[in-house]
């Protein structure tokens, strides 16, 4: 009983502890983080048929040796789609994944690489729908697929910009 005891105590405090923390994180978050730099260089990819696009994507990034940057712009088109979105409204956040293997059109791609990793975004379209989300792997190119990549100078510092816990 004693052992039982003590265990609920060291649970109670560290939940408390947590909670003492996650407060001091939010209070310490200004609701608008910026930072400032310049474009070092711009990358164009292009992707062959039947690629994987977020493969793709991701070796372009690792060839190319890219840190930081943002996904400016791409098209092309796909025989498969692969996304996510977000389906609640509170935390922990709730994914719902879709996918087909019909051809679509590629009418954007957008998103981030945050330390070498890529976050990217897309939106897709035929004849009787239009649907976006977050990237996921599984997304082959039909015809090819071109996006541009502007890659930040070594001052942008994005650490934690695409961290959903740093609220």
């Amino acid at each position: 009983m004693n052992l039982r005891k003590n265990r609920m105590i060291h649970i109670l405090i560290v939940s408390l502890l947590f909670s003492c923390v996650s407060l001091a994180q939010e209070q310490d978050v200004p609701a608008v983080v910026t930072t400032s730099g310049k474009f070092e260089r711009m990358v164009v990819v292009r992707l062959k048929q039947h690629t994987d696009l977020l493969g793709g994507l991701k070796e372009a990034v690792q060839k190319e040796q890219i840190d930081n940057a943002v996904i400016l712009s791409g098209i092309g088109s796909l025989t498969s789609y692969h996304l996510h979105v977000v389906d609640n409204n509170t935390f922990p956040t709730e994914n719902v994944f879709f996918k087909d293997s019909i051809p679509v059109d590629l009418t954007s791609v957008n998103g981030y690489v945050f330390n070498g990793k890529v976050h990217a975004h897309i939106n897709i379209s035929d004849e009787n729908m239009a649907i976006g989300g977050h990237l996921e792997p599984g997304s082959s190119v039909f015809t090819f697929a071109i996006i541009t990549i502007g890659v930040f100078n070594d001052e942008i510092n994005l650490n934690r910009f695409d961290d959903k816990y740093w609220k």
